[in-house]
């Protein structure tokens, strides 16, 4: 399965990702998000400062609004492309 990274504070989607086989990781600094498939975040403080540094050639998913299951489906929408 795929390495997804997670924002700490979405660990409830952290655990609908694992119990699907993902390999999660928490997203604690750039590093973390550069051997990851993919990458999920809160979309809480995206792109405060205006600056957009690539850190990861994977999709980077947002996850507000969207419930685990929702973001498990995009999750996997990314994987099949």
């Amino acid at each position: 399965m795929a390495r997804i990274g997670v924002e700490g504070t979405l660990s409830d989607v952290s655990q609908a990702l694992q119990s699907k086989g993902h390999d999660v990781v928490e997203l604690k600094s750039e590093n973390d998000a550069q051997s990851c498939d993919c990458c999920v975040i809160s979309g809480q403080d995206q792109n405060v400062m205006g600056i957009s540094n690539a850190v990861t050639n994977g999709a980077v998913i947002n996850a507000h609004g969207m419930t685990a299951d929702e973001v498990c489906q995009a999750v996997d929408q990314q994987g099949s492309r």
